[in-house]
């Protein structure tokens, strides 16, 4: 869980993800499309990770998503903040992206 807690607060806006993964897909580029260049963390061979997401609460496991740290959540959560409006606050605020 270390390990999980490191790398999420090493940059403003981390995305654990696999690469067989649609959603995963769908939340990078969403991300990429509101101007943030978020950390991928692939862990298609990293069962330990994604073992330790579910650990920290993250159900589903993938795509993880952590914006200044913090977790927020699944596809679902973020597109649903995304809807609301609040993604790109959150964002902005984590200094993932400036405007």
């Amino acid at each position: 869980m270390d390990r999980v807690i490191d790398l999420a607060s090493k940059k403003a806006a981390v995305i654990f993800t696999k690469s067989s993964c649609c959603m995963c897909h769908s939340i990078k580029t969403l991300f990429y499309e509101l101007g943030a260049s978020p950390a991928i963390h692939e862990v298609d061979h990293d069962a330990d990770m994604e073992w330790a997401l579910r650990r920290l609460g993250c159900n589903p496991a993938i795509p993880a998503v952590f914006i200044g740290g913090k977790y927020v959540g699944s596809a679902r959560d973020v597109i649903s903040l995304h809807v609301d409006g609040t993604l790109k606050q959150k964002l902005i605020e984590a200094k993932a992206i400036w405007f």
